[in-house]
């Protein structure tokens, strides 16, 4: 395996690039970071639609979670690259078709973690907020959201660890991320699979394990440092 690595590291870490377009591990790792990022503020509006108390807001917002939590990510992914086209007549590539896809699919179960923050919030807090004289609105973006933000840290994390994984869907339409490269590697090396895939997993494992014990470290920490009074 060593041999392997030594002699194909930079076309596993950075595809083609730079004679070429960015690939490999670090688009994968550009690719979850930018979904993730972008996917925030969706999950946020997304979520704050679902605590609302306006129904003619909160029950199509709904139903949109439960539709989009409702399917695979790859048949998003499906919609994006060949439903979409055939309606609009234009074709995204691979990259921007994959990162409106996760951006969908993540935007759907954020939003199910900033609803379960929010809900997480003491009633007190609610309480105090109106009685200083702020509105809902008010209420919810100067009190109510920051305390919901700041619990939901350890899940926002653990979302981009699924992210990560959900990246290796891009492989079904020729995405160049990790999973496409390494599949590229083993057709040139053909006789030596275990060693390529292992070493895909292992570089998963590595980025998914550490990011998943940062959950875990911020998870301690918010309980020894509890947010309300």
């Amino acid at each position: 395996m060593l041999e392997l690595i030594d002699t194909y590291w930079r076309y596993f870490l950075m595809g083609q690039f730079p004679q070429g377009p960015l690939g490999g591990l670090s688009l994968t790792l550009l690719l979850a970071a930018l979904a993730l990022a972008l996917s925030l503020p969706v999950g946020i509006a997304l979520g704050l639609a679902r605590v609302s108390p306006w129904r003619a807001l909160c029950w199509p917002v709904t139903a949109l979670v439960y539709v989009v939590r409702g399917v695979p990510l790859l048949m998003v992914i499906f919609w994006g690259y060949f439903f979409l086209p055939a309606l609009t007549g234009h074709k995204s590539d691979q990259f921007g078709t994959m990162l409106m896809a996760l951006i969908v699919f993540d935007g759907a179960y954020l939003a199910e973690i900033v609803r379960a923050g929010i809900r997480g919030v003491p009633g007190g807090q609610w309480a105090a907020a109106r009685s200083l004289g702020f509105t809902y609105l008010g209420a919810m973006r100067h009190v109510v959201l920051p305390q919901a933000l700041r619990s939901m840290l350890p899940s926002l994390v653990n979302q981009f660890v699924a992210t990560i994984k959900e990246t290796s869907l891009g492989y079904i339409i020729g995405l160049t991320e990790v999973a496409f490269i390494a599949t590229q590697i083993n057709v040139q090396v053909f006789t030596r699979a275990a060693e390529v895939y292992g070493a895909l997993a292992l570089s998963y494992f590595v980025l998914c394990f550490g990011l998943s014990r940062l959950a875990y470290w911020l998870e301690r920490r918010l309980k020894r440092r509890p947010v309300h009074a």
